[in-house]
């Protein structure tokens, strides 16, 4: 399972990571760039150091997980 990670720093400097699961793939940086600034501005989340006040990255993360028959 694909999952996009949206990393910003809040008020207190420290790293924020929200989570997408299944993103369109392959990624589009400057639709994600867009969105983050947009979150950003309209304050849509906030975490326990305050306010998300910048961009730090984003990343796709593909995890898969293989069942072992016992």
């Amino acid at each position: 399972m694909k999952r996009l990670e949206l990393i910003f720093e809040n008020h207190q400097g420290k790293t924020v990571t929200l989570s997408l699961d299944n993103p369109v793939y392959p990624a589009d940086p400057a639709a994600i760039a867009a969105a983050m600034d947009v979150i950003i501005a309209q304050n849509a989340f906030t975490s326990a150091g305050g306010n998300l006040v910048a961009k730090k990255g984003a990343r796709v993360v593909d995890r898969t997980v293989e069942s072992i028959e016992l």
